[in-house]
């Protein structure tokens, strides 16, 4: 499981929103393209895209974000150090290789 806190005020809900909706426009755009044919044909209608994130970067922009949990200041919590057992021994890597050049 994920140690990520996800922030749960309105403006990021409404951001979170984004490509769900948008892929649904596009899944419509196009069901309307096979079923009514002309007037709804992709390439008339790709600007509905365009309005449809302007809305949701609209909505998320009036939206409150009280209780907003920014990125920056979350924390991960500290490992506490193990006092009970020793350090473990470290050893000296040799510096030259047999089969290299010198």
């Amino acid at each position: 499981m994920s140690d990520r806190i996800r922030c749960t005020c309105q403006r990021c809900t409404t951001r979170g929103l984004m490509g769900p909706v948008v892929v649904v426009t596009v899944g419509v755009l196009f069901l309307l393209g096979q079923t009514r044919g002309d007037f709804f044909e992709f390439w008339r209608t790709w600007p509905v895209i365009l309005i449809v994130i302007g809305l949701i970067n609209l909505a998320s922009a009036f939206a409150s974000s009280e209780g907003h949990i920014s990125s920056a200041a979350y924390v991960p919590p500290a490992v506490p150090p193990a006092a009970s057992v020793p350090p473990a021994p470290t050893s000296q890597a040799p510096t030259s290789y047999p089969g290299q050049g010198q």
